[in-house]
C-alpha cells in the first residue's frame, strides 16, 4: 500500500521523522510551509520544533525558543484542511500542543521549575521518565499502561481542547497523549522518531506502524 504521508517539518528539515514513515512503509513528502492542500496524501505528521510565536500561542512566552512566524500560519492552515476531508493526523511534541491550540485548547507556556528539570533536555539529550496511559486509548494498546518516553520541551498542553481526550500522563502530570473522540487524531508530547525500544524505552515504530493503519483505514473508507 503506497501511502503519501505529508510531513509538514522545521526550516532545517526533519530526516528522523521521514526515516520514521519510511521504515513503517509509508511513501514520505518532507515539507516546510507546505500548502493547505491535503488531496494527494493520506495522513499528515506534525513534526517538534521551535515555540509559535506570542500571537497564537496565547500569551507571552517568557522563554521563547525556535520561533518560526511562517511555519505557524502554515500549519495553522494546514490543520483544518486535514481535519475537514478526516484524513489522520499524528502530531509531535510541537504538533502535538498545536492540535490542541487549534481545537480550541491552551497551552502551558513555560513549565514551572520542577517540570524543567523532568521534560528539557540537556546537553542534546533527551531526558527518559515514565508515563501511564488511559484505558482503551491508542496509547495503552501500543505500549500498555506504563511506558518509558523521552522528552524535550519547556511547554505543554494546559487546558485540553474539545473533542480531545487525554490518554497519557507524565508522573508529574504532563499530559503525554491525546486522542480526538470521533476523528483520526493523535498527539504525543514525546519523540517517538527518536526511540528504537532499546534500553527499556517505549519503540517508536510502533506508533508510526499504527497511524499507518490508520491511515489505510481512511483511504479505503
Amino acid at each position: 500500500m503506497n501511502l503519501r504521508i505529508l510531513i509538514s517539518t522545521p526550516r532545517e528539515g526533519g530526516p528522523n521523522y521521514v526515516r520514521a514513515v519510511e521504515q513503517a512503509g509509508g511513501a514520505a513528502v518532507p515539507s516546510f510551509c507546505p500548502q493547505a492542500d491535503p488531496s494527494g496524501y493520506d495522513g499528515l505528521v506534525l513534526c517538534g520544533g521551535g515555540d509559535l510565536e506570542d500571537q497564537y500561542a496565547g500569551g507571552a512566552n517568557p522563554a521563547p525558543a525556535g520561533v518560526d512566524g511562517d511555519r505557524d500560519r502554515a500549519e495553522l492552515a494546514l490543520i483544518p484542511a486535514f481535519l475537514e476531508t478526516g484524513r489522520p493526523i499524528l502530531g509531535i511534541c510541537r504538533g502535538h500542543q498545536l492540535l490542541n491550540l487549534v481545537l480550541g485548547g491552551t497551552l502551558i507556556l513555560d513549565l514551572p521549575p520542577a517540570g524543567l528539570a523532568l521534560h528539557t533536555r540537556p546537553a542534546g539529550r533527551d531526558r527518559l521518565h515514565p508515563v501511564r496511559a488511559a484505558a482503551d486509548s491508542f496509547a495503552v494498546r501500543l505500549y500498555g499502561g506504563v511506558s518509558q518516553v523521552n522528552s524535550a520541551h519547556h511547554q505543554a498542553v494546559d487546558r485540553l481542547a474539545p473533542g480531545l481526550r487525554a490518554v497519557q500522563w507524565s508522573e508529574d502530570g504532563v499530559l503525554e497523549a491525546l486522542e480526538h473522540a470521533s476523528a483520526p487524531v493523535w498527539g504525543v508530547q514525546w519523540h517517538p522518531e527518536r526511540l528504537d525500544g532499546s534500553g527499556g524505552t517505549a519503540e517508536g515504530g510502533l506508533l508510526f506502524r499504527a497511524f499507518l493503519d490508520l491511515c489505510g483505514k481512511w483511504k479505503h473508507v
